[in-house]
Order: C-alpha cells, then sequence, then structure tokens
C-alpha cells in the first residue's frame, strides 16, 4: 500500500490553506534492524525503519558525526510533513535554527508509521504490539547502526514525538544535547487523551468488516468513526468558528477536513499507532533530564489542554528546561501548532544557541 499520509499531524491542521509546493527535498533511506526484541516479549528477524536526511554530515576531530537533529513526527505522521513549507521554510534556510549550511537533520518515519515497517505490510494483527519504548529504540539503532550517529545536537519532537523526547531524554541521557518536546504532557496516556484514543480503537473494531483484523477491504464505517473523533480532537475551535462562520461554511470545511484524514488510511495501523502509548509514563524520572529543553504547548490544545496543572511542577523538576504556553488565538492551529513552525522558531533558535 501507499505510504500512511500524515493522520493526526493532518487532522489538527485541517484549518490550513492547500499548502504551496514543497521546496525541501530530502535523500530516503533505510535502515534493517536485524533480530528487533519488543518489549512486550516479541520478536522480529529484521525490522526495517525508513528516513528523509537533510544537510550534510560533518564529523569531528574525533572522526564522530557532531551536526545531527532529528526530528520526530506524531501519531499517524510521517518524516515528509517536515519538509512541508510551514515547517521547513522558517528552520532550514540560511541564518535559521536548523540552517542546513549546518545540521545534518534526520527525518525518520516511526516504527508503524510511513515507510517502516508496520501491520500493513502483511503481518496484520499478528505485528507485534510495540509501545513507545520500542519505538525510540528503533530509532536509536536505526541512528547508530545505520547512520552511524552517536550523539544528536537536539531531538525536536511533535505530539508523539514530543512524548519520545522525554523518553529519549530519561533513556538515554546525553544522546541529544537539547530537546524540544512540543505539544505533551510527560505524564500517563489517561483521562480523556485515553478516552479518545480508545474509542477510535473500538470504532474500527466494532466494524464488522475489520473481521479481527483480517480484512480485504478497509472497514469504511470504523474509519469513518475513528477518523471524526479524531477531528475534533485536532481542532482549534476559535480559529474553525473564525474561518468558517456560516453553516454552509462550516459543513464545506468538515466534508473536506474529514476526507481527507480519512483518505488512504490502513485500519490495522492506525488501531496500533492510537495504542502504542498506552503504556508511556515518563513522570517519575525527569531528574534524569538535565540538557536544555524547550517544552512547548498550546492552550488552544484539546489533547493537552493547560488546566492540569502539570506543566509547571514537571518543568521545574528539569534543572534547564524552559515551558512555554502558546496563547490560542483564530491563527493558531489547535494541537497542530506544533508543525507551524512561525510560532516558536525564535524560541528554538535560542534553545539552539545555549551551551550544552
Amino acid at each position: 500500500m501507499r505510504t500512511l499520509p500524515l493522520l493526526l499531524a493532518a487532522a489538527f491542521a485541517l484549518i490550513a490553506s492547500p499548502a504551496a509546493a514543497q521546496p525541501w527535498t530530502g535523500k530516503p533511506g533505510d535502515v534493517i534492524l536485524k533480530d528487533f526484541h519488543f518489549a512486550s516479549g516479541e520478536s522480529l528477524p529484521a525490522l526495517k525503519m525508513h528516513y528523509e536526511t537533510l544537510g550534510t554530515p560533518h564529523r569531528g576531530k574525533d572522526g564522530a558525526i557532531d551536526n545531527a537533529v532529528m526530528v520526530l513526527h506524531g501519531t499517524g505522521g510521517s518524516g515528509r510533513q517536515f519538509v512541508s513549507p510551514q515547517f521547513a521554510d522558517g528552520l532550514y534556510g540560511p541564518g535559521a535554527p536548523l540552517d542546513l549550511a549546518k545540521f545534518f537533520v534526520i527525518l525518520p518515519d516511526n516504527l508503524g508509521h510511513g515507510e517502516s515497517a508496520k501491520p500493513s505490510d502483511g503481518l496484520k494483527m499478528a505485528f507485534p504490539k510495540y509501545d513507545y519504548a520500542d519505538m525510540v529504540e528503533a530509532q536509536r539503532r536505526m541512528l547508530v547502526e545505520g547512520l552511524g550517529v552517536k550523539s544528536l545536537q537536539l531531538i525536536l519532537g511533535t505530539s508523539m514525538g514530543c512524548m519520545h523526547a522525554f523518553v529519549w531524554g530519561e533513556a538515554h541521557p546525553g544522546f541529544a544535547k537539547r530537546l524540544a518536546p512540543f505539544a505533551c504532557q510527560p505524564i500517563p496516556i489517561a483521562g480523556l487523551n485515553r478516552a479518545w484514543r480508545k474509542l477510535a480503537i473500538d470504532g474500527i473494531m466494532a466494524d464488522p468488516a475489520w473481521n479481527q483484523g483480517n480484512y480485504t477491504a478497509e472497514p469504511e464505517q470504523g474509519l469513518r468513526t475513528a477518523a471524526s473523533l479524531l477531528l475534533v480532537a485536532g481542532a482549534n475551535p476559535l480559529a474553525v468558528q473564525a474561518q468558517y462562520p456560516t453553516r454552509a461554511l462550516a459543513e464545506t470545511y468538515a466534508a473536506e477536513a474529514f476526507a481527507r484524514t480519512i483518505a488512504n488510511r490502513d485500519a490495522n495501523d492506525l488501531i496500533y499507532q492510537l495504542d502504542s502509548s498506552r503504556t508511556y509514563d515518563p513522570s517519575a524520572a525527569l531528574e534524569k533530564i538535565t540538557v536544555p529543553v524547550l517544552w512547548i504547548n498550546s492552550s488552544d490544545d484539546f489533547i493537552n489542554p493547560p488546566g492540569y496543572g502539570v506543566t509547571g511542577p514537571a518543568a521545574g523538576r528539569m534543572p534547564r528546561a524552559r515551558f512555554i504556553l502558546i496563547e490560542g488565538t483564530a491563527e493558531t492551529r489547535g494541537h497542530g501548532t506544533h508543525t507551524w513552525a512561525k510560532f516558536w522558531k525564535d524560541d528554538l533558535a535560542k534553545l539552539m544557541a545555549e551551551v550544552p
């Protein structure tokens, strides 16, 4: 099947105007990780990790690559989203925070996503039940074994990638000299965040056409239920109201946004993607993260609302963390603000200027 298009990333940016042609061209590659063991006890003899790179690796006096940056996508996305104009134009050009004349930028398709190994490749629901720890380990092995990268100047992660950044900071302290987690919380996926994910999974499984994952055609009704929940979770109500102020405009927006969200979706892949957060919980060991951290959330983020009382105490436990809450306006993108560099690129530039 074709590469999975953006899932939550698409749903979370639905109010955007059609993107211009993408001027940034990455160099694609694959790494085959042999004998990959999962936290569940399952294993695969070979696991493919796909990636794209931008810029050129630089080697220091010790011969090691010393200018690598890794950018991690959200649930249902792929590395390709980070060559879109709203992200790349403000970050990769001359003098920008991730100037490609200085940095070697690595854009993985995470385990279960894009062109990396996933259930729809053939194993369907027999694919190992991966979680975030497995996804981070696949990223690490891709870097070390495939690309020869043993340290990073930065991990920037959005949504799911934001959570992966916290996992990285605790599981491999200092591997990345800076962390930029955007749009998440360092607490278990519970409450409404888990509820809407579980409802989307149950919606797919309740469709008789799903057939325990052994379908020959996508279970359309189940996918429609899941896509509807994704739309609601990802939107910025203020922006949608401002841009679609009449019933007719709102219904047209909903129809078009829904079509983009459900297009080319694989039901089993989506189940795995939504469920992979089930074991995530970095809350007990945040003190291990001693590198500079730029943590950004948005006040109009349905998935990570600001009223939980989590961010202040959590940021205080990381000695070099800076937390920023972007105020929601008719211009922000709800949860998807994480992919619009104009809202936070100046803060990222300050992070990159910090001495690690």
